[in-house]
């Protein structure tokens, strides 16, 4: 017996949000790459060491921007899967909610990006973010959990 999973029509629209996170890696990449040649860090340096952060403020910078680059990675396949399973079958909740992690997290890196970590909750960054991502944990349970129940 063959079963498939039909994408409705309005899949469009968490696959529109899953490439809104390109563009944002995108402008993340350019920033940190700004922010390293700024600092006089060289590659494969991860970071700037501590005495570099003490001596050169573009090196807290660097580090800061690197930093919400780095979150972003971390978080980045919770939010593409969760996005892409919720979309089956509450696609404008999956697109809204991954939308809204996106704008939040350009938020946090221009925050982040200023050198001072405390202002990387701009404008409640941290938690529209955390919101989104547990919004699509539990929609993308939800699906899973109906698709199972309809086999």
């Amino acid at each position: 017996m063959s079963s498939g999973i039909v994408l409705p029509k309005e899949f469009v629209y968490p696959a529109s949000a899953v490439v809104a996170t390109f563009y944002l890696l995108f402008w993340q990449t350019m920033r940190v790459g700004r922010a390293r040649r700024s600092a006089k860090i060289d590659y494969p340096q991860v970071y700037a060491e501590n005495a570099e952060v003490a001596a050169n403020h573009a090196a807290k910078v660097f580090n800061c921007t690197q930093r919400a680059h780095q979150n972003t990675l971390e978080a980045l396949p919770v939010m593409i899967s969760g996005t892409l399973i919720t979309g089956l079958t509450y696609p404008i909740v999956a697109a809204s909610l991954c939308g809204g992690w996106v704008f939040a997290r350009i938020l946090y890196t221009i925050g982040y990006s200023t050198g001072d970590p405390k202002k990387r909750n701009m404008l409640g960054s941290n938690y529209i973010g955390l919101l989104c991502m547990l919004g699509l944990m539990g929609s993308s349970t939800a699906s899973v959990v109906g698709l199972i129940r309809s086999l």
